[in-house]
């Protein structure tokens, strides 16, 4: 059994992968680490872990882990998973991984040297329905893609969360302006060219909460707007020259939507619903993470995907500075 640690008590911890971890056929939670040891003492009795640790380096330094899950403050990534990886530690670090591209540089070291395995905590990469969709768009189900075409949008103006806080890498673009890009990117294969794009900022805050973004990837175009300043909604859409695809859940299934893909033929005039009952995309990730960390080589969100992505959220940035086209 893998055994997991994870580096702070943070909501999505809480409420998404301590239980998949829980849940899962190859994994057991073993320590938790808060810098308040109460707050880790609870946790750690909440999920039956064995271990709780007052500060994170003395998780990092236990032989009783032997990997991490890290979701810690987006300014706070790259720094704990390096620190992970030197003390020997497999590491799933949150999404967005760094604040830039560039900043993922150092990880790669860490990790080949340390021959240890490092993953962005993509948890779309393992549901099943995006493996559908890219067998769909490959297969020639919709004809030649055209247009794809992407929301993701909630509603938070609390100045305590860290998602309003820059210092912490907080902002709509780097939160969830970087799922469109990465299920575009596993779909096709294929990467941005350039960009456009119009950002609105909170002055309060100093966060970006609202970007409308145009990416050109040579064969199609991608267009999708973000927000942490407008109501709920999450959608992706696949448009050909034959039919087209629509995600109706596509980064948080069973919250937003049912698990369900559309697969819609122009020629035949009829829809066909791919549907997925049950799957739990977290449980998925970090049972997937736990073999590959155990040498089983399916595989995981690579470092080198992740510098990828990032490198189109830092163009985004870069062409809302000026009119027209910013190369990536």
């Amino acid at each position: 059994m893998f055994r997991w640690g994870v580096l702070s008590t943070a909501k999505i911890a809480r409420e998404q992968l301590l239980p998949a971890i829980a849940d899962a056929e190859n994994g057991v939670v073993a320590a938790i680490a808060s810098r308040d040891a109460g707050k880790a003492r609870a946790l750690a009795d909440r999920f039956g872990a064995p271990h709780a640790f007052g500060s994170y380096e003395e998780l990092l330094a236990s032989d009783a882990i032997d990997g991490v899950y890290i979701p810690l403050p987006t300014s706070q990534h790259v720094e704990w998973a390096a620190k992970a990886a030197e003390a020997g530690k497999h590491v799933l670090v949150e999404k967005p991984l760094a604040l830039k591209a560039e900043d993922i540089a150092p990880l790669i070291e860490v990790r080949d040297r340390k021959k240890v395995l490092i993953s962005e905590a993509f948890m779309v990469f393992y549901h099943p329905q995006w493996r559908k969709v890219r067998e769909l768009v490959a297969d020639g189900a919709i004809g030649r893609l055209r247009h794809v075409q992407g929301a993701f949008s909630y509603f938070n103006v609390d100045p305590g969360n860290m998602r309003n806080q820059p210092d912490l890498g907080g902002g709509a673009l780097l939160d969830i302006g970087v799922y469109p890009t990465v299920v575009t990117r596993l779909v096709t294969g294929q990467e941005p060219q350039r960009i456009q794009t119009r950002i609105e900022w909170d002055r309060a805050f100093g966060t970006d909460i609202y970007s409308s973004v145009k990416a050109d990837f040579g064969d199609f175009e991608l267009s999708f707007y973000c927000s942490t300043q407008m109501a709920l909604r999450q959608s992706m859409v696949f448009h050909g020259e034959a039919g087209f695809i629509e995600v109706h859940a596509p980064f948080n299934a069973g919250d937003y939507d049912h698990h369900r893909i559309e697969l819609h033929n122009q020629k035949r005039n009829e829809a066909t619903v791919f549907r997925f009952p049950g799957t739990r995309q977290y449980r998925l990730e970090v049972e997937a993470f736990a073999r590959a960390a155990q040498g089983s080589g399916e595989p995981v969100f690579s470092l080198e995907n992740s510098v990828l992505n990032q490198k189109t959220i830092d163009a985004i940035f870069r062409a809302s500075e000026h009119d027209g086209w910013e190369k990536v």
